[in-house]
């Protein structure tokens, strides 16, 4: 029975296919499978790819060595230990990004995640537990889900690791990030984040891989590495889907 549902799966999908083929993630032109990008879209994705900092997945321009990190790595280390980016935040990736965060095309999440598992192929050996950055239950109302938590899930079913999305709670409400200065943005989100009693015992002695869309200027993810190293995590790596880089990156 399982092989027959299976088999009827797939037809249906296939029949499916030919009525409404797949859509590129971007710009909707027909591709083979859904959840991909067309190659103009590709193209256009500017991916990182070693040479990179290993702590903080800037690009080099050239190889400095297999553990390089960065000048910003160097003079201000982050709490987490390793961050893993599929790509640069511009337009392009950003128009991805806001699909899915503000335009309710949560189909999105899936492919999003798929680069993203890739992405912190490096990251999953280690990794215990996954956990997404969490919005306050007001955002959260308002927004109707979390898409950091569905790309999260995702993630983990791909790592093949334990999803844990109440790991950590956002517990004061902040304003949106976008449009703040770096210490603003840091100021916003201090205090914001505990990891409650309850999954303290989930948490203790864990490697945690923290998933989130898009790393600016990392205020949260600290935040959040913070509030889970207080909580008795060993150490957090940070995957995101785009980081922005300074300069012409």
């Amino acid at each position: 029975m399982a092989s027959l549902r299976a088999g009827l799966a797939t037809a249906g999908r296939f029949a499916l296919d030919l009525a409404l083929p797949p859509g590129c993630l971007a710009c909707g032109r027909p591709v083979a499978s859904a959840g991909a990008l067309c190659a103009g879209c590709w193209g256009r994705l500017r991916l990182i790819e070693r040479p990179f900092c290993q702590r903080l997945a800037i690009p080099f321009g050239y190889d400095i060595g297999p553990d390089a990190l960065s000048a910003e790595a160097i003079a201000d280390p982050p709490p987490f230990d390793r961050l893993r980016a599929v790509a640069i935040y511009d337009e392009f990736s950003g128009r991805i990004v806001q699909g899915l965060k503000y335009h309710d095309h949560t189909e999105l999440a899936r492919s999003m995640a798929a680069m993203m598992a890739r992405a912190a192929d490096d990251l999953g050996v280690g990794a215990e537990l996954v956990a997404p950055v969490p919005l306050h239950p007001r955002r959260l109302w308002q927004r109707r889900f979390n898409q950091s938590a569905m790309i999260a899930a995702e993630v983990a079913r791909r790592l093949e690791k334990p999803h844990v999305p109440d790991l950590v709670d956002r517990i004061k409400p902040t304003r949106r990030q976008v449009g703040l200065r770096v210490s603003e943005r840091a100021a916003n989100v201090q205090g914001a984040f505990r990891v409650s009693p309850e999954a303290r015992q989930k948490l203790a002695g864990r490697r945690v891989l923290l998933v989130d869309d898009v790393y600016t200027t990392g205020a949260t993810a600290k935040a959040v590495t913070r509030a889970l190293l207080r909580g008795g995590a060993a150490a957090v790596d940070v995957v995101v889907f785009a980081r922005v880089v300074e300069g012409p990156g």
